[in-house]
């Protein structure tokens, strides 16, 4: 009998998802002998055209990780979709946007000034740009025209599960890969890999709904109490909005919650959740107080979207 085909896809993203795939172990021996890896450019030298040959379809399940920040993510979205019966968007990028939809807070033209022209450690006095085509002696050198903004994998084709985490933890990657391989699989549209709760439901520290007068960025705590709710303590933790899945392993080791596992149940705008839920433990009736204690939250957005600024109400800036 032959075995499933399985591809993972690298499109705008760090490349954490691919070490996290490896990170199941001496899994990785089960999954080898289980499955038949067609398409994985990370460890192999698969072309598109041989991805383009296949018949529709004759992909079992595609882990597709990154967001769609350039005409050539569009395209392999659109191809991995043809070609595969299930499309996962496999980490947070894919899922959310993470932090390359950061990028939204601006476009392409502010982000390419920022970084050919105007960073302090910048030095371009002939303002030389990426150009989409180069021509060199053995041809030309093509490289994909970006977007003007970031976009989900959901955003621009129709996929059939979610696992998001930045990266999702090893244990949750290797339940889906069992998942597929029993055929056991949940209805179309589940966000797999996570649990209904909170971070903070998952999160053993103490949490004594403690009012506070300032905030603190993590580096700078040099004695965090680790049986206290971080919040409790002025550290800003995302963990009231997020999907719980990942064991709260942020918190573990006296780190705040970053939110990559997404929003939790039922909630729609996960930045606009959490800064609810972090200016409700402000304890202050006066405004220019309140206004004063919130300013400690450096870059706020990047805070509260930091993974999910193309998937939220907001999207984009305009």
């Amino acid at each position: 009998m032959a075995k499933p085909k399985f591809a993972i896809y690298w499109a705008a993203s760090c490349g954490g998802c691919e070490i996290a795939f490896m990170d199941i172990r001496e899994k990785i021996l089960d999954a080898a002998e289980a499955v038949d890896i067609v398409f994985c450019p990370c460890i192999m030298d698969t072309k598109y055209e041989d991805v383009e040959k296949m018949a529709d379809k004759e992909i079992d399940v595609t882990l597709f990780n990154g967001a769609i920040r350039s005409e050539e993510n569009l395209h392999i979205a659109e191809l991995m979709r043809r070609k595969s019966k299930i499309l996962v968007a496999y980490g947070s990028c894919a899922s959310e946007g993470c932090i390359p939809g950061l990028g939204n807070l601006t476009d392409k033209k502010g982000i390419c000034d920022y970084s050919y022209a105007e960073s302090p450690s910048t030095r371009n006095p002939e303002n030389i740009r990426p150009q989409t085509k180069t021509a060199v002696k053995e041809g030309d050198l093509v490289l994909p025209p970006l977007f003007n903004y970031v976009r989900t994998l959901e955003q621009v084709v129709d996929i059939d599960y979610k696992m998001p985490g930045c990266p999702p933890v090893p244990e949750q990657i290797w339940a889906v890969i069992e998942a597929v391989l029993s055929g056991n699989l949940p209805p179309k549209g589940t966000v797999i890999g996570v649990n209904p709760k909170t971070v903070c439901d998952e999160c053993e520290r103490s949490k004594d709904e403690k009012r506070i007068k300032s905030f603190i960025r993590p580096q700078f705590v040099k004695d965090a109490d680790p049986e206290i709710c971080l919040l409790e303590q002025g550290i800003v933790c995302n963990g009231p909005a997020t999907h719980a899945g990942c064991g709260a392993l942020c918190p573990e080791v006296n780190l705040g919650c970053r939110g990559c596992y997404g929003p939790a149940e039922g909630i729609q705008d996960m930045g606009g959740k959490l800064a609810g839920a972090i200016s409700s433990v402000i304890d202050s009736d006066d405004e220019k107080e309140i206004e004063s204690i919130s300013r400690q939250i450096v870059d706020p957005v990047g805070t509260f979207y930091r993974f999910s600024l193309p998937s939220s109400i907001l999207g984009r800036k305009v």
